[in-house]
């Protein structure tokens, strides 16, 4: 079974969906047989390369009083899913750089690097106040996660993947992808938003009993999600 996930870096709720979607797959029979891949979606391309508190990014958006109960039910709901957010010291900053290394650990290394990968690179930016536009920090999150250093160093050094990257992205809105995470089950199944565990393991076995059928069709189902900048809270 093939899984397609359709997150950003500055998501929130992308790291709660990836968290609640693994433990579901490690209650799934026959698990190693699904291939699961992230692939790319900004939430804000114009976010600025240079990096700045997100907090303050946040006010701009949704207004200094309703940051305190945000930043609330986040940490609440990251606790439950062993994952801690601390805005007080994340960093707003553009992930199409960090999107782009999750490119080359999917092409050069395989599906497992891209999901150690994409695990570093949200602990990093919610967790740690990490800038993950920085060609320095990122390359030791590639070595982390098993990617060769020479290798992201040259590639960080090029413009390689760019292309690649911003085709995935427009390909995605293209297919009404308008929300992430959004997860694509064999290509046909499209559920949105971090779906508790439970529920992303009834989608597992359901697609496993469909997936013989040739028609395609979407089954969505409303989740907490971010969509055009902002996430449901």
């Amino acid at each position: 079974m093939k899984v397609e996930i359709y997150s950003d870096i500055a998501c929130p709720w992308c790291y709660v969906g990836k968290r609640r979607f693994e433990r579901a797959l490690a209650a799934f029979p026959g698990a190693e047989d699904i291939r699961v891949t992230y692939r790319p979606y900004q939430l804000d391309p114009s976010t600025p390369t240079e990096p700045s508190p997100l907090r303050e990014r946040l006010a701009e958006k949704f207004g200094a009083a309703n940051l305190d109960g945000m930043n609330a039910r986040l940490a609440d709901v990251g606790s439950a899913e062993g994952i801690t957010f601390d805005f007080t010291r994340a960093l707003s900053v553009n992930t199409l750089t960090a999107h782009r290394v999750l490119w080359l650990a999917l092409t050069e290394f395989g599906p497992a690097a891209q999901a150690a990968l994409k695990d570093r690179l949200l602990s990093a930016y919610f967790a740690e106040g990490e800038n993950v536009a920085d060609h320095a920090r990122l390359t030791e999150f590639a070595v982390e996660a098993g990617l060769d250093r020479d290798r992201v160093v040259a590639f960080l050094a090029s413009d390689e993947g760019t292309d690649e990257v911003r085709r995935e992205i427009a390909e995605a809105q293209e297919m009404g992808v308008t929300a992430v995470p959004t997860f694509v089950f064999e290509g046909k199944w499209a559920v949105q938003g971090a779906q508790e565990a439970s529920t992303f393991l009834q989608v597992l076995e359901q697609v496993r009993e469909q997936s013989g059928e040739s028609a395609a069709s979407q089954a969505a189902a409303d989740g907490d999600a971010c969509a055009d900048g902002s996430c449901a809270v």
